[in-house]
């Protein structure tokens, strides 16, 4: 494929930015190109240098004066829960059985799963997501989908079906063995294909028996190199049954610690009531926390200490997710509008640049995948996102005050919506403009 030569406001970051003024924590160059051939970025820089090196011939896209960044990644999402978003007043538990659990039962039906698997990438390109990792249904014709669908999209993505065996109706329940059966099955053929990541998936203490957890320990066992998803700590009444469930466990991060399935790709969603003692396991073997401000607030399930967390003794890894559909959006750019407010709340302030750098490099760190995503530095996947923060009026009018790079970040964190994404590129290619 020919050479393609991406212009704009390139802005990546190095590390996280610990205030507005670390400057050396991202790079920014205000008349900026990325170079592109066959998916993977070549060169990155000034404009100037970059063309310099590209090959005769090479096409040029010119988005000034918009802001070009790495594609943004949603560490938590799932899928089939597209159509029960905005569902009223329920905490956890109600909600999973009065809206979720009725609504993943139709994923049995694989063309309602393609249907929604088409819909669920192309919202997320719409808001200028490029990687997900994402909980399919009980079934696995569900996994197929979803993973059929990223694979004819080019697109990096973690995923997985989950395992659940009790406390869910009987069209949504697996066993313990026939979970194990299905999710090799989907390893061998899924795993590995095209930008593919499989994760093992208990859905939660709550819905899988200690046999189904020894399974998802055997698993890991078997594919140590995988990633592993569920949910933890997201609501008091979900400990207090986990706790039942498990009454010889310390705690509720006890049972997986049990099990084998933390470590550095284990994704746990919410984490919000964590003891100092279970800080601390996550802290040790490296697992990642996933900060889900919008579901966290609209389910009332309270509001995680991001900033404690980072700074705590024994730190933990920190990742940032949409949540979907106890969420109520797909934007990461409003994912972290409400997660601001949620730091505000707990008595501190996130800067922008560490918003955005948690949206690109951060979640891509948090999810292993910092060699291929979430940078846009030479010999990763060019999976890219350009904004525009004068998509709207209000936002043009305020951007008529606006002099920093910094203010123009809180602008679009703030203010934007799908609007603002005037592009998102997966592997090189536009993808926004062509849903």
């Amino acid at each position: 494929m020919a050479q393609k030569l991406i212009r704009g406001r390139l802005l990546s970051f190095k590390a996280e930015p610990r205030s507005i003024d670390d400057h050396d924590a991202y790079l920014f160059e205000e008349d900026g190109a990325i170079l592109v051939e066959d998916g993977v970025i070549l060169a990155s820089g000034s404009f100037a240098e970059v063309a310099a090196g590209a090959e005769a011939g090479h096409a040029v896209v010119d988005h000034r004066p918009h802001l070009i960044l790495p594609g943004f990644i949603d560490a938590h999402a799932h899928f089939p829960q597209m159509q029960v978003i905005a569902s009223y007043g329920a905490e956890l538990l109600d909600w999973l059985n009065n809206y979720t659990f009725p609504e993943e039962t139709r994923f049995s039906d694989i063309q309602h799963g393609r249907h929604i698997a088409r819909l669920f990438f192309d919202e997320l390109l719409r808001n200028g997501t490029t990687t997900v990792a994402a909980y399919c249904s009980v079934h696995k014709e569900s996994a197929e989908a979803f993973f059929s669908e990223a694979l004819a999209r080019n697109m990096c993505v973690v995923g997985g079906k989950v395992m659940m065996d009790r406390n869910a109706p009987a069209a949504l329940t697996d066993t313990p063995q026939s979970s194990y059966d299905d999710t090799k099955a989907l390893i061998d053929e899924w795993h590995g294909r095209g930008r593919l990541n499989y994760a093992i998936t208990p859905r939660f203490a709550i819905t899988s028996s200690p046999e189904q957890m020894e399974m998802a320990a055997a698993l890991m066992r078997e594919f140590p190199d995988l990633h592993m998803q569920t949910h933890l700590s997201e609501n008091h009444d979900e400990i207090a049954l986990t706790t039942e469930l498990y009454p010889d466990a310390p705690d509720y991060t006890g049972i997986y610690e049990h099990y084998g399935l933390l470590g550095p790709k284990a994704l746990l969603g919410h984490c919000i009531h964590l003891s100092e003692r279970e800080a601390d396991v996550l802290s040790d073997t490296g697992s990642v926390a996933v900060f889900c401000p919008t579901s966290n607030l609209f389910l009332g399930s309270g509001l995680f200490d991001y900033l404690r967390y980072r700074k705590r003794e024994k730190p933990l890894r920190l990742a940032s997710a949409t949540d979907v559909g106890g969420g109520t959006n797909y934007s990461m750019l409003r994912t972290m509008d409400e997660g601001y407010k949620v730091i505000a709340l707990n008595g501190e302030k996130l800067n922008p640049l560490a918003s955005f750098w948690q949206i690109t490099r951060g979640n891509a760190e948090a999810l292993s995948l910092s060699e291929r995503v979430g940078t846009l530095e030479p010999g990763t996947d060019a999976d890219i996102v350009v904004l525009n923060a004068r998509a709207t009026p209000v936002m043009a009018l305020r951007m008529e005050r606006i002099e920093t790079l910094a203010e123009e970040l809180f602008l679009l964190q703030t203010l934007a919506d799908d609007r603002a994404i005037v592009e998102t590129y997966v592997a090189g290619e536009a993808a926004k403009s062509a849903l």
